[in-house]
């Protein structure tokens, strides 16, 4: 049976992720807080951030970076924004 929490980035109760995929204090906030389907949303935009701007993932201080744009993402509702792309228009 799937777990419901009310997420903080669609503002409403969605179906919660199964598991704390993401290590530490933040990780149990997004477990606690944040959707499988925000979370799904934020992974495409943790990979776009990533090639864009060439990011290591061995390098603490582009580890750090992606963690500040992912809480902004999240639980700040700011976007993510990466040069040269232009999202879709609906």
């Amino acid at each position: 049976m799937s777990r419901t929490v009310f997420c903080q980035y669609l503002k409403q109760e969605a179906e919660g992720l199964d598991f704390q995929l993401y290590p530490g204090e933040l990780g149990q906030k997004i477990f606690e807080n944040i959707s499988k389907q925000a979370w799904g949303e934020w992974q495409k935009k943790q990979t776009m951030l990533i090639n864009e701007k060439r990011l290591n993932m061995m390098d603490p201080n582009d580890r750090a970076f992606l963690e500040q744009q992912m809480t902004a993402f999240l639980f700040e509702g700011k976007d993510v924004e990466i040069e040269g792309y232009t999202p879709p228009s609906n």
